[in-house]
């Protein structure tokens, strides 16, 4: 992968944080429990954008067919399986190679065609897909308007782009890193407060790579519901974006 000032937007010690989880990824009890809970979420959003950008059968089970997905940041591919049980022709890339090798291992044993690759997404020429998600990584990112610009260049005429990240709110500092580290929910050192970006940051950066962002949806949690998607944008968001 090589290290941080040779990449366009990976930080070394995020790809390695990640990358020592990459076993356990697929435990739905083990570190990344967190992760198994919010998929559903994430792709209750999602499926709702797809049929809101390219109108169809919303009973459809594969409304991703003849559609070509990528997921950046895909860890060991939580979300590029569904998206290609969704018909899509996926490809998924993460910074960390045991992650890639783990998703490779799930998704072969699952008889799943993914392809996944190693490396940063601004020095990868993959084409352009139809549709682009990027879960909770740009806090993870170094340079965030290159990222952004990245996956711009990714989005094919007419595509539609998922993105989530925590929202830089005391709220999310108090139950995501704290707390949620602290009681063993989510890995030490996942997050990093500062690192995190508003709303409105969001949308800046989105302008400037000539994309639009839709109204976002809060993730939010309680002890009833659990994870799921709500009006309150403080703990963590998920939006819709088109070329502006």
């Amino acid at each position: 992968m090589g290290n941080a000032s040779s990449s366009a937007t990976i930080r070394a010690e995020e790809a390695a944080h990640f990358g020592r989880l990459a076993a356990d990824w697929w435990d739905p009890k083990g570190s990344s429990a967190m992760l198994h809970r919010l998929n559903p979420v994430r792709l209750q959003f999602i499926r709702e954008a797809i049929d809101a950008h390219w109108p169809g059968d919303s009973r459809s089970v594969r409304p991703l067919a003849g559609k070509r997905a990528l997921d950046v940041g895909c860890g060991a591919g939580l979300l590029c399986e569904p998206l290609a049980r969704l018909g899509g022709e996926v490809t998924g890339v993460d910074a960390a190679a045991e992650n890639v090798a783990a998703a490779a291992a799930h998704a072969a044993g699952g008889g799943l065609s993914i392809d996944y690759r190693h490396g940063d997404i601004a020095e990868l020429a993959l084409g352009q897909f139809d549709l682009v998600c990027s879960m909770e990584v740009i806090e993870h990112v170094a340079d965030k308007a290159a990222f952004i610009a990245a996956l711009g260049k990714c989005l094919a005429p007419g595509g539609l782009m998922v993105l989530s990240t925590p929202n830089r709110t005391a709220k999310a500092r108090l139950l995501m890193v704290e707390a949620a580290e602290r009681l063993g929910m989510v890995p030490r050192g996942t997050h990093h407060w500062d690192d995190f970006i508003t709303p409105d940051e969001l949308r800046e950066l989105l302008d400037a790579a000539g994309l639009a962002m839709g109204q976002p949806r809060g993730i939010g949690w309680s002890p009833l519901a659990g994870l799921h998607l709500s009006d309150d944008l403080a703990l963590n968001y998920i939006v819709a974006v088109t070329a502006a």
